[in-house]
């Protein structure tokens, strides 16, 4: 088709991540014309949707689990794999729709919106077989099942956005990628379009709906250095390069509300020396560049000392917090250490080419990682070590060997750094989005400053504000995509 203003379309979705193709396919569903609009190359679409491994909902059992997991064809692969489910199956304990609510609860400070994270958490497990139904599908964490963690999507996040794309064009949904939308189109008080550029031309595309799903402003460092602060401007991504802000700015400048916390953001321990930015691939994750053991580490900052409780509980409930802990210490970095203990535990083995220092003395360590003050430094491993409890070393469950008299306290996984060699990994923090978003309805339905609906326009993803405050816990933001985005696209469509 030569001019795109050729398409015919119910609903207008604006991007194409998680959230973009569950509202995509809930308006094909519901008899919508769709098209979607992708600002990116085809072979980067997704955004941070395919850097992803998993979605945290809820669930009563195992026996929830078991059909969205996908059991290898080779015989002689399933009965080992076959095993491992019947342990896996053993240890797996339920993670209800309260115990999602209380940690949503728990690392916003109880600031998440009560009627959103009520209506994510509701519809997780039935947004979950929804997808499953659809085609997706979902692999075993056998490596570390923690409660909200079980499974992990099959093919990452690459392999999830490449079936969403499989799915909604079977459903008759048009996708035009490289046409980024760069405005809205009112017309008698209602959304009816948007202007793209495409192929270096202006162009306008009408529908009875807009839903936006393209991201929030985290690769924009004009935006992070006005919402967040001067020193998020030249912050590294865990993430993609391509959420610029212009759905923010478009629905705001036609009357939506910006709701919660822009001042905040996902930003977690990522390495050193990884890149600026990620881009998505076969095979490729976000998480390689991240440094998450940092729960059984001792972490420090450039002076020697101590600045967060490491252990305070899950990974999976920290770490979207501990970066803006790293970002705040001198030079901006921090270091995790381990010994050989560690080592032996398991605790490292997803460290891929990590950047590392090595030393099998303290002092020579602190002198190689240029702490500023190595006596400190020494001092306060030394109390460190003779403050632990007796409790058994566990990191698999919340083991409380903890230390006390100091602070920070650290409440889990507190181990003697008293074995050589020792090991340095420098960290950094990575951002991934900022939690303020726009005000909407249950639905997805832009709200303005008196609390109206903008007829036409919707926001989900990570432009869907009042969930997130402060931190966040891990695969929230994926499940948060997929409940909002299947009601908007309902919703879209119904209207």
């Amino acid at each position: 088709m030569n001019s795109i203003e050729n398409h015919n379309s119910d609903v207008i979705i604006v991007g194409a991540g998680n959230a973009a193709f569950s509202a995509a396919v809930s308006a094909a569903e519901h008899g919508s014309k769709v098209l979607m609009l992708e600002k990116t190359e085809e072979k980067y679409m997704g955004g941070n949707s395919a850097l992803t491994i998993h979605m945290r909902f809820a669930y009563n059992s195992f026996d929830d689990l078991l059909p969205l997991i996908k059991f290898p064809e080779k015989p002689n692969d399933l009965s080992s794999f076959e095993k491992k489910i019947s342990l896996l199956k053993d240890i797996v304990t339920s993670y209800s729709e309260l115990d999602y609510l209380n940690d949503i609860n728990k690392v916003t400070e109880n600031k998440s919106d009560k009627n959103l994270s009520k209506e994510l958490v509701s519809n997780s497990l039935s947004t979950i077989n929804w997808m499953n139904k659809l085609g997706h599908f979902w692999t075993p964490t056998f490596e570390n099942p923690t409660s909200a963690n079980v499974v992990s999507f099959d093919g990452k996040g690459y392999g999830l956005i490449n079936r969403w794309k499989k799915i909604a064009i079977q459903k008759g949904v048009k996708i035009i990628y490289e046409c980024p939308v760069i405005d809205l189109i009112e017309q008698n008080n209602q959304i009816s379009g948007v202007v793209v550029n495409y192929k270096n031309q202006n162009i306008k595309l009408f529908a009875k709906s807009i839903i936006l799903a393209c991201g929030s402003f985290e690769s924009n460092s004009e935006m992070r250095a006005k919402y967040l602060g001067e020193n998020w401007r030249n912050i590294k991504l865990r993430g993609v390069p391509h959420n610029t802000g212009e759905g923010l700015e478009m629905a705001i400048n036609r009357g939506a509300v910006p709701y919660d916390d822009w001042s905040t953001c996902h930003a977690s321990p990522q390495d050193y020396n990884r890149p600026n930015f990620d881009l998505p691939g076969e095979n490729k994750s976000g998480d390689y560049w991240s440094r998450y053991a940092y729960p059984f580490s001792i972490l420090v900052n450039q002076e020697g000392s101590r600045f967060v409780d490491e252990g305070e509980t899950w990974r999976g409930l920290t770490y979207a917090k501990t970066g803006k802990a790293i970002l705040e210490q001198k030079n901006q970095v921090a270091y995790q250490l381990f010994d050989s203990k560690h080592r032996r535990a398991g605790v490292l083995d997803n460290y891929k080419n990590p950047t590392v220092i090595i030393s099998n003395n303290l002092n020579d360590l602190a002198n190689k990682i240029k702490i500023e003050n190595i006596n400190k430094f020494l001092f306060n491993i030394d109390n460190f070590n003779k403050n632990i409890s007796s409790n058994f070393y566990n990191p698999n469950i919340l083991d409380g060997k903890s230390i006390s008299n100091i602070t920070p306290s650290k409440s889990n996984w507190a181990l003697e750094l008293n074995e050589p060699p020792f090991e340095a990994f420098p960290v950094i923090a990575g951002m991934t989005f900022c939690y303020g978003g726009l005000k909407t309805s249950k639905d997805g339905e832009v709200l303005d400053k008196n609390g109206d609906i903008i007829n036409g326009l919707y926001a989900v993803g990570e432009m869907l504000g009042g969930l997130w405050y402060k931190n966040y816990p891990s695969g929230g933001g994926m499940m948060a995509g997929a409940v909002f985005g299947k009601k908007a696209g309902e919703k879209a469509s119904i209207k």
